[in-house]
């Protein structure tokens, strides 16, 4: 019999020097969240927040349905007539799955109003019996003339939510330039956990070429990633502060153009294999005025939400009621369309039969996550999974790696 060459103090030594980059490399990329990802967030400003917010974007979604009716999205119409009744019965029972109140861009009141439409935010949507699933604020950036304002009003908001039953809520960092930033701030979301009552996650903007590309030559966005010690939960894509700093003209500023998609690709490599996720930008192109105008608009949205479907950006920013249209029309139509490929091969790789695309592992986790995606965003329901795939909702959190129930 032939005996291994190596002798074991060899790989004694190996297992030694090796043990602490593996502990390093498991505690920087612990693997995807296993939790459910909103299909959107909808920014509004905070000075706009008010009672039955969610339900009143809703009802504005349907009634410009109503009223325009679809336009040809570029989508197989009997895909379309199958979901536009979850649609619809998605817009009257949860139109905004991510709120986001903002007190940055968005934001037209004063200086001296701020501290009083935060508040007032707050305290509307504490007070809501119906809540969007994920809730949080933008503030302003951590620049010096912005820096204590910030602050202060996501003090102001945060506490103004204690007492309201929730338990965790989402802040948006704005404008990131610097890995220290991110750093710095840490204490300051301690601090405001505590204040609150509030687990706090944070979401950090890709608006500067300095959060894609530092001044040392070397890629910013990982750095500012780790740096949050495992609170970051998202880059999110700022579409046109982001166009705008390269110089990009404002007529070609878009989701789709060539240096947007070179930022979110650089996220997207980021948060592989971390709890983060790269989530994508907004139109601004609102679907308001005639009908003309409604059903541009939407053929552009829908296009760019099937576009960074494709792409693996599963979350974008919705800005205007009747947005939420054409991301539900697109998203829905994305899973269900997904749904019978994903379950005849989850179903050969589960049950190992040979068939024309060998899958592995991690090509099966992809399959599952596609699968719990449409479940939680209403695209699929649970019966039809289990029917075309031959598994339940736990077999399919098994295979993607979550926890069961994650959803």
């Amino acid at each position: 019999m032939m005996r291994a060459m190596v002798p074991e103090e060899l790989l004694v030594e190996l297992d030694r020097r090796l043990e602490p980059v593996d502990a390093a490399r498991l505690a920087a990329y612990p693997g995807e969240s296993p939790d459910r990802q909103p299909v959107h967030t909808c920014y509004v400003p905070a000075d706009a927040v008010v009672p039955g917010l969610s339900t009143a974007w809703g009802t504005a979604a349907l009634a410009a349905l109503d009223e325009h009716g679809l336009p040809d999205l570029g989508l197989d119409p009997a895909l379309v007539d199958e979901v536009l009744p979850r649609v619809r019965a998605k817009l009257a029972t949860e139109p905004v799955e991510d709120l986001r109140v903002d007190a940055e861009d968005g934001y037209r009141g004063g200086p001296g109003a701020e501290d009083g439409d935060v508040r007032a935010a707050a305290a509307v949507l504490a007070a809501e019996p119906v809540r969007p699933a994920y809730l949080g604020i933008r503030a302003k950036s951590l620049e010096g003339p912005t820096r204590r304002r910030g602050v202060r009003t996501l003090d102001l908001f945060l506490v103004g939510l204690a007492g309201s039953g929730r338990q965790r809520a989402i802040v948006t960092l704005p404008k990131v330039t610097a890995a220290e930033q991110v750093a710095a701030f840490l204490p300051v979301l301690d601090a405001l956990e505590q204040s609150a009552g509030l687990g706090l996650d944070l979401e950090l903007q890709v608006e500067t070429p300095q959060a894609v590309l530092g001044a040392d030559g070397t890629t910013t966005l990982a750095r500012m990633l780790h740096a949050g010690g495992g609170r970051v939960t998202g880059l999110h894509h700022g579409t046109y502060d982001y166009s705008a700093s390269l110089g990009i003209a404002a007529a070609h500023q878009s989701a789709d153009h060539p240096a947007a998609d070179a930022a979110k690709q650089a996220m997207q490599v980021a948060v592989a294999g971390t709890a983060a996720r790269a989530v994508d930008g907004s139109s601004n192109v609102l679907p308001v005025g005639e009908r003309a105008q409604v059903h541009a608009a939407w053929v552009l949205h829908a296009g760019l939400v099937r576009r960074a479907l494709e792409r693996g950006f599963y979350q974008g920013w919705d800005l205007h009621p009747a947005q939420l249209v054409t991301r539900y029309v697109a998203t829905y139509a994305f899973f269900r369309a997904a749904l019978p490929a994903a379950a005849a091969r989850l179903d050969a790789y589960v049950h190992e039969v040979a068939g024309g695309v060998l899958d592995e592992p991690a090509t099966a986790r992809a399959l599952a996550t596609v699968v719990l995606r449409g479940l939680d965003c209403g695209a699929l329901d649970a019966g039809e999974v289990q029917v075309a795939t031959g598994l339940d909702r736990a077999g399919l959190d098994r295979l993607a790696g979550r926890r069961s129930g994650a959803g």
